[in-house]
C-alpha cells in the first residue's frame, strides 16, 4: 500500500486555503501523539464534535476536526493534508481515496445513514408537500426565488438531491434557479436567513436548526442509499485513528448519532 507523504502542518494549511477549504487548526503547531485529526462531512459537525468530547473525557485522546464538503476534504487528503480519519457523506469520495491507496482499506466501514428533505424558513407560509412526480416546485419558489442546495457538481447532498429530482422529473424546474452552495450547512444557512424560500438538506441538518422546518421528504427509492463510510488515512497516526474508529462503534457514540437523527448502520 502506498503511504501518503505527510507534509508540514503549515504547508497543509496553505493547501487548504488554496483549495478554498475550511481552516484547520492544530494546537501548538504540531499534532500531539494522542491527538486524532478527523476530516468529516459538514453534516456531521454537531455529532462528531460531541463525540470528540466524550472521547476526550474517556481519556482516549483529543480530536482536532475539519468540517467541509466530503469532496473538498477528500481532495485535501489526496493533496497531503495531515488527516488521520476521514468520514465521508457518500461512498464516491471514499472510493476516490481508496483507489489512490490513501486510506487503510481494512479499517473502512459504513457508519451512518441519512435522508434528504425539502426545507423552508420557519416563518414561511409554505404548507407541507408530497414530494413526488408532478410536484410544482417552480410555483413554490415563487417568481424569483432561488433553490438552495449543496453544489450538485461535487457536494454529496447536492448529488443525491439532483439524482432524486431527476428520478421524479422535477430537476428541470430548479436547475436554472439554483443557489449551489459549498456544502450542506451553507445551503441550510441560506434558508435560515430566508435568502432562499426553499432548500434541500439532510434530515439531520434540518433537525438541528430552529430557523427552518421540513416541508417534504424525498422517497428513499428516488436516490441511492445515503451512506457515510469512515476509514483511517494511510500514513496517519494508526493507533490513535484505530482508537477513534473503535469509539465510533460504542453505545455512547451511537446514542449521539441517533440523537441527531442519523441511522447508525
Amino acid at each position: 500500500m502506498k503511504v501518503v507523504k505527510r507534509r508540514s502542518v503549515l504547508f497543509a494549511m496553505m493547501l487548504m486555503l488554496t483549495l478554498g477549504g475550511v481552516g484547520f487548526a492544530v494546537e501548538d503547531g504540531i499534532a500531539g501523539q494522542g491527538e486524532v485529526v478527523v476530516f468529516a462531512a459538514a453534516s456531521t459537525t454537531n455529532a462528531i464534535t460531541e463525540i470528540g468530547d466524550l472521547f476526550a473525557a474517556a481519556g482516549l485522546g483529543h480530536i482536532t476536526t475539519s468540517f467541509a464538503s466530503s469532496s473538498t476534504l477528500a481532495k485535501q487528503i489526496a493533496g497531503g493534508a495531515p488527516a488521520d480519519v476521514f468520514l465521508s457523506a457518500n461512498v464516491k469520495w471514499m472510493d476516490f481515496l481508496e483507489e489512490k491507496e490513501i486510506i487503510d482499506k481494512a479499517s473502512r466501514f459504513d457508519l451512518l445513514g441519512n435522508r434528504i428533505v425539502l426545507i423552508a424558513p420557519l416563518q414561511s407560509a409554505m404548507q407541507k408537500v408530497d414530494v413526488r412526480q408532478g410536484l410544482d416546485l417552480a410555483a413554490l419558489l415563487g417568481g424569483d426565488g432561488r433553490f438552495s442546495m449543496g453544489d450538485p457538481a461535487h457536494v454529496p447532498a447536492g448529488i443525491y438531491g439532483k439524482t432524486a429530482m431527476e428520478h421524479l422529473g422535477l430537476w428541470g424546474q430548479v436547475k436554472d434557479r439554483l443557489a449551489p452552495m459549498k456544502d450542506v450547512r451553507a445551503a441550510l444557512v441560506m434558508v435560515e436567513r430566508a435568502e432562499a424560500p426553499m432548500g434541500l438538506v439532510y434530515a439531520t441538518d434540518a433537525a438541528i436548526s430552529k430557523k427552518v422546518r421540513i416541508v417534504g421528504m424525498f422517497p428513499v427509492e428516488s436516490h441511492p442509499s445515503i451512506i457515510y463510510p469512515v476509514a483511517a488515512v494511510a500514513g496517519g497516526k494508526a493507533d490513535a485513528a484505530a482508537r477513534f474508529l473503535d469509539f465510533l462503534k460504542t453505545a455512547e457514540a451511537r446514542a449521539v448519532f441517533e440523537n441527531y437523527g442519523f441511522e447508525v448502520r
